[in-house]
């Protein structure tokens, strides 16, 4: 024999525990991408005016440059939308790869198979990027109201949605 108001008494506390539990989940989550943001605009920064203290600007650097600029699109994308696209994980991977080489040929100045590797690296990467992408177009993901927390929530209050 079920007892009614305890059946009711488990359903609220259940409730409770499950908004609670996404309140601090998605608070947890806002201030990890807040600090990420942060920590890379801060070295962006560090690494410009270490380049403007230095005199010159080599590749490396400029390189270095765009590694914090793809990171700090990703920050924004997955702030903006709470998917991480794999390709810009990818790109960061083929533009340190990239930076890597032009130091490895810069500074020894001997061609040797470490060069080969690291070419093979960025044209698998190259190429996964290519996978990526046909597989996104071949298959593409829902998008549904589901995805975004925020736009399921707003249309459960009855609102329309922001341009």
């Amino acid at each position: 024999m079920k007892i009614k108001w305890a059946e009711e008494l488990r359903g609220n506390v259940h409730g409770l525990a499950e908004s609670l539990g996404n309140l601090l989940v998605e608070s947890f989550h806002y201030l990890a991408l807040f600090a990420i943001g942060g920590i890379t605009a801060w070295a962006a920064v560090v690494a410009f005016l270490g380049m403007v203290e230095k005199g010159h600007i080599t590749v490396d650097d400029i390189l270095l440059l765009f590694i914090y600029l793809e990171l700090g699109a990703m920050v924004g994308i997955y702030f903006k939308t709470n998917h991480m696209p794999v390709r810009f994980l990818i790109y960061v991977a083929i533009t340190a790869l990239t930076r890597l080489l032009i130091s490895d040929v810069s500074h020894h100045n001997r061609p040797d198979e470490s060069i080969v590797y690291v070419c093979g690296a960025i044209l698998l990467l190259a190429l996964s990027i290519l996978v990526v992408r046909f597989a996104s177009s071949r298959f593409p993901s829902e998008a549904s109201d589901s995805v975004n927390p925020r736009r399921r929530l707003q249309v459960a209050r009855g609102g329309e949605e922001e341009a």
